[in-house]
């Protein structure tokens, strides 16, 4: 039980986005154990209670109070029209930490070479309000259907040209499919319910999360570089060096006369392979990679 008996209600999405964003919340501080069929995962946490609900539906139980706060698409927000508090972005997604995209796609074969040529089709879409919109915006007539699923299968048969969500493009070519135009781009979000945010412990409690979830995607594809150096050969280590901001240097206690200094900094993982040899080279020692868990700005 919370020590103050209070707790907010937390919706974690199910589906495609679920392991993604139990591993967030785990990098994040809080471990979310989610068991067989159930629909209430636990938390570490005794002041949070957790859902598992889908992100096409997440926006409006928060909307309704049902949940204080819950993650989801911000294409799923604006699809549903609904009053919630954004509260952070968080780029992720289920295969990266990148952004996914809302396409216009059409078969392969088809004469369709942009959304204008697509005048009086159908298109089959889960983002139907989104779409109209788009379509809307561009003067182009089409009748856009509601498609349960499996949308990429649709044209040229039940559908003209379909809007569906894609990281990397290889399902829609898998299925032979074109990409014509990006009708939207979408990241993950922090929801509140507004009366949620009205209450000073929930807000608190709220924004905290937010925070920390932030922290741990700032830190996603980083380390953290320890080294010593001389004084001396400071500033061919730092002409190696990259950093977040500026690397935090610090004195080291004199060693023969030597005046030493220790440099701190975070850079890009991918970079490390890199960097490392150079900053050897540069006369660095005590070369220190470690892992992080959050950057909190």
């Amino acid at each position: 039980m919370s020590p103050s008996g209070r707790k907010i209600r937390l919706g974690i999405p199910k589906g495609s986005l679920q392991d993604a964003t139990v591993a967030l919340f785990a990098q994040a501080g809080w471990k979310i154990y989610v068991s067989g069929r159930s629909y209430f995962p636990t938390a570490d946490d005794p002041e949070i209670e957790c859902m598992l609900i889908r992100a096409q539906e997440m926006a409006r139980y928060v909307d309704q109070g049902v949940l204080d706060v819950g993650l989801t698409g911000m294409d799923w927000v604006l699809e549903n029209g609904l009053q919630v508090d954004a509260i952070a972005d968080l780029v992720y997604a289920k295969q990266s930490r990148g952004k996914v995209r809302w396409v216009l796609a059409v078969p392969e074969e088809s004469k369709f070479q942009r959304a204008e040529d697509l005048e009086g089709c159908v298109i089959a879409t889960e983002l139907v309000n989104v779409s109209k919109q788009y379509f809307g915006k561009k003067g182009v007539n089409v009748r856009v259907e509601f498609s349960w699923g499996a949308t990429e299968v649709k044209p040229p048969v039940l559908a003209d040209a379909i809007v569906e969500v894609t990281e990397t493009g290889s399902s829609l070519r898998a299925n032979r499919l074109r990409i014509i135009d990006t009708v939207m781009e979408s990241y993950t979000q922090v929801i509140a319910n507004p009366k949620a945010m009205q209450d000073e412990w929930k807000r608190e409690k709220i924004s905290n999360l937010a925070l920390m979830l932030c922290g741990a995607i700032a830190a996603q594809g980083r380390v953290g570089l320890m080294l010593n150096v001389r004084k001396e050969d400071l500033s061919g280590v730092l002409g190696v060096l990259p950093a977040l901001k500026r690397p935090t240097i610090s004195e080291l206690a004199a060693n023969d006369g030597e005046q030493w200094v220790a440099v701190n900094t975070i850079i890009e993982e991918t970079t490390a392979r890199d960097i490392i040899p150079k900053l050897k080279a540069a006369k660095a020692q005590g070369i220190v990679e470690y892992p992080l868990n959050k950057i909190v700005m």
